[in-house]
């Protein structure tokens, strides 16, 4: 379990960075990085992590790491910097709009692979599990959220992800598909700088 008041302390951070990035003077982002460590050093364990940027409800940037490949610290500013200024399906947000962003983290479990075909429909437990499918160079990830907000069943779940990952709606049934499952701790920014646990 992470903490609420440790993820609070990080989407301070990207808030800072996102700022910094925008070109405002804000505190050394290196001082409150190692600050914030200092008060939760299990910030510096690995994990994957995604960020989800709302703007009124609307989604306004999504993207992160879905596995643990550097510190939950790094990762999540990092995450938020990028799903900020570098996911292609959105314009770069500016200073304007930055008020009006609302910043929601996941943190991820490490994947676990499932069998592909049939059988796997039955192994996803909807509103608990993410997932991701890999198949001939392609990969799509779709959040635990995602199919509770949609309203999914395992197999809309399974038929999203693979369109997700620009793959046919059935690939999840080919034998060299990969599909893998994971959770996720869900916390939403409820204003700026406090998280709660969704």
């Amino acid at each position: 379990m992470v903490n609420e008041e440790a993820i609070s302390e990080l989407v301070k951070l990207a808030r800072y960075r996102l700022q910094h990035s925008l070109g405002q003077n804000v505190r050394d982002l290196r001082a409150e990085k190692d600050r914030i460590e200092r008060l939760y050093p299990e910030l510096r364990e690995k994990r994957g992590v995604f960020v989800t940027l709302t703007k009124q409800g609307e989604l306004r940037g999504c993207i992160g790491y879905p596995y643990p490949i550097m510190p939950l610290s790094d990762a999540l500013v990092k995450a938020a910097e990028s799903a900020a200024f570098s996911d292609p399906r959105f314009e770069k947000i500016t200073m304007e709009e930055l008020n009006d962003i609302k910043i929601e983290v996941s943190v991820l479990t490490l994947p676990i692979e499932i069998p592909s075909g049939e059988s796997s429909v039955k192994q996803i437990k909807i509103g608990k599990d993410g997932l991701i499918i890999e198949m001939s160079g392609y990969s799509g990830l779709l959040l635990p959220q995602v199919a509770t907000d949609y309203h999914f069943d395992a197999l809309d779940f399974l038929q999203e992800t693979c369109v997700k990952a620009g793959l046919p709606r059935t690939a999840w049934m080919n034998k060299n598909c990969k599909i893998y499952k994971f959770q996720a701790e869900i916390f939403k920014e409820i204003s700026k700088g406090k998280v709660i646990r969704k």
